[in-house]
């Protein structure tokens, strides 16, 4: 949905256009940035064998689809994946820049437990991360992304898991604008639970209030970042699950709130929702009922994109065409979600009634 483009601030042009463009177009990214032992569970489910051989395969097929640039702006990909060719021995990043996708890269070091309080996490990969932004930003990386895990429960998250967690948000970011390279900036709130979507709300706002005083205080310009969220939504144990309408509502008030207009984007996770269901939200999101927004609202999935498609190839060559097709149909349903339709089952989003 159309916004109003100020000036850049001076000294950071070319940071708030990569920013721009990531989100522009009715575009978004596909995050192919799971770790090996992440990967390499979902091939086991499925009979694909787990080394590297394999992996670099099914990133090729992703990478290689035609037309995926028509859907997507930027792919995030992993150490191990921006360092891999095609067989034909073309760079993986090659690849991207001919198709006209900008490469990004997982610069976190995954979530570990925090110090005193048990069942949370902290994610870290602070020490030596400029080192690993200078290098990543000189082999072509644009952008990168670093994930915070919060959990809702009894207590949780508490305050000082999100401090914690807000706090290495902020100074990876600094770093990113630092290194010339878009942070984005990723603060999921995880489905699991059995908490109501209005307790989700609050966590959520909660969680961004302090992401964007840590990041104010850092001195991260918000013009040269996305926010990677997830959505506000009822925990998967809960037996009420509000409808599609109620959660688009629910998630734009929250970020209404939370999030500052001057933000270049919002790109959501789809934090394990089905592909039919991470997209019917968006079209919601994006529907008019809804605008106008602040800010551009787009998608950063994983699974919700690549999930049909890796079933169909098995880690079977002869599979490649057809999951690239499965591929291709899911990025695109996501790219119309962002105009408000929703083809991802032929329907279109139920319309919230009232103000948001």
């Amino acid at each position: 949905m159309s916004t109003t483009l100020l000036p850049p601030p001076a000294g950071l042009g070319s940071l708030v256009d990569t920013a721009r463009l990531l989100v522009g177009g009715d575009k978004g990214l596909l995050a192919i940035d799971e770790s090996t032992s992440t990967c390499n569970r979902r091939f086991a489910r499925l009979g694909i064998a787990q080394d590297e051989p394999t992996r670099r395969a099914w990133r090729e097929l992703i990478l290689t689809t035609p037309g995926l640039g028509d859907a997507i702006s930027g792919v995030i990909l992993v150490d191990e994946t921006i360092r891999q060719r095609t067989r034909g021995g073309t760079a993986f990043l090659t690849v991207l820049a001919q198709a006209g996708i900008t490469a990004g890269i997982k610069v976190d070091l995954g979530a570990t437990p925090l110090a005193g309080h048990p069942g949370e996490t902290v994610t870290e990969g602070l020490d030596g991360l400029r080192q690993r932004l200078g290098e990543y930003a000189r082999m072509g990386a644009r952008f990168a992304k670093w994930r915070a895990v919060l959990t809702i429960g009894d207590g949780t998250p508490s305050r000082a898991c999100v401090t914690a967690n807000a706090h290495a948000l902020a100074r990876y970011a600094a770093l990113c604008q630092e290194a010339g390279l878009v942070p984005v900036v990723e603060p999921e709130v995880l489905t699991a639970g059995e908490h109501t979507l209005a307790r989700c709300e609050q966590v959520t706002e909660d969680v961004l209030h302090e992401v964007f005083a840590q990041l104010d205080t850092q001195g991260v310009v918000l013009e040269a970042i996305l926010l990677k969220p997830s959505m506000v939504l009822p925990g998967s144990d809960n037996p009420t699950q509000d409808p599609v309408d109620a959660a688009a509502a629910a998630t734009l008030r929250c970020l209404r709130r939370a999030a500052p207009a001057a933000v270049a984007g919002i790109a959501f996770l789809s934090g394990g929702q089905s592909g039919d269901l991470a997209a019917a939200r968006l079209a919601a999101m994006n529907s008019p009922a809804l605008a106008p927004l602040p800010w551009p609202v787009s998608f950063s999935f994983g699974r919700a994109i690549q999930e049909p498609a890796l079933s169909i190839w098995g880690g079977q060559d002869a599979n490649t065409e057809r999951a690239q097709q499965a591929l291709l149909r899911r990025a695109t349903a996501n790219r119309d979600a962002r105009r408000g339709e929703d083809t991802s089952t032929g329907a279109h989003p139920r319309r919230p009634e009232g103000r948001a």
